[in-house]
């Protein structure tokens, strides 16, 4: 069970969860000394330096792990259609160089998308399921770490998506389905279709901005303990990074399920 935030860089935090004066190129560190895990979202935006995924691997302990958010050009411009070059630039941009802290990589659906079943069915088909066949696809030099698994979990935002077929779809590529906590602004979906889970909490009834109050996390907690249960491994990512909830709640969730 593994508990974090959606990315670490925010100036709300600071005064906050990081104490002043601390340099922000620390800010990494603080985080990861608190947390086992943070969902890497700076790849959502633009492809990284060459760099950064090995500096990012060095400032963290030994199973710490990065969940790695797709690059939008794959999720938002091509929309998941001929995305092939886009995926192979993705896996090319130094993602593999995390190493053992490479988590699951999160593809996040833009809100206007609708489902098409045969769409996703050939963008599930071409993500790859190890780091050989990634480095493959990306026509780039394999990091001498050993082949590991890759894993991938997908967040949906339209409504559309509210049909059984997006479950048999993703469960024939082993791709988790998320369970995204939105206030009832995008779908709550709680089906299983890989072989761990992946849940978002982006704050309720304010997005992004709202904290979980004790009742809440209580309820988190029983959920993520009977996942953990039935044999997955869990990854919970708080969003509602805005007013500086999500470390605070992080913690406190990761506190009960220690507990």
């Amino acid at each position: 069970m593994r508990v974090g935030t959606s990315g670490w860089t925010y100036a709300e935090w600071r005064g906050s969860f990081y104490p002043p004066g601390l340099p922000q190129r620390r800010e990494l560190e603080h985080l990861a000394d608190r947390l086992g895990t943070v969902e890497l979202n700076a790849s959502f935006y633009a492809l990284q330096r060459p760099g950064n995924y090995p500096s990012w691997a060095r400032r963290t302990p030994p199973g710490f792990c990065f969940s790695v958010k797709g690059w939008r050009a794959v999720t938002h411009e091509r929309r998941l259609v001929g995305a092939r070059e886009a995926l192979a630039a993705f896996f090319g941009s130094g993602v593999l160089e995390l190493g053992e802290g490479l988590g699951p990589v999160l593809w996040q659906l833009p809100p206007s998308l609708r489902f098409d079943a045969d769409v996703l069915d050939r963008f599930c088909a071409l993500l790859p399921r190890t780091t050989t066949e990634a480095a493959a696809l990306a026509a780039t030099p394999l990091p001498t770490a050993p082949e590991r698994p890759l894993r991938h979990a997908l967040e949906v935002r339209h409504r559309s998506h509210e049909d059984p077929r997006l479950g048999e779809v993703l469960r024939a590529h082993g791709v988790a389905l998320v369970t995204a906590d939105t206030g009832g602004r995008w779908p709550l979906l709680l089906e299983r279709t890989a072989d761990f889970s992946y849940v978002r909490l982006h704050g309720s009834p304010e997005l992004y901005v709202s904290g979980y109050d004790d009742a809440a996390l209580d309820d988190w907690a029983a959920r993520v303990r009977a996942e953990a249960a039935g044999g997955r491994e869990v990854f919970v990512y708080f969003d509602n990074t805005m007013a500086a909830r999500a470390p605070f709640d992080a913690l406190a969730l990761a506190q009960r399920l220690e507990g």
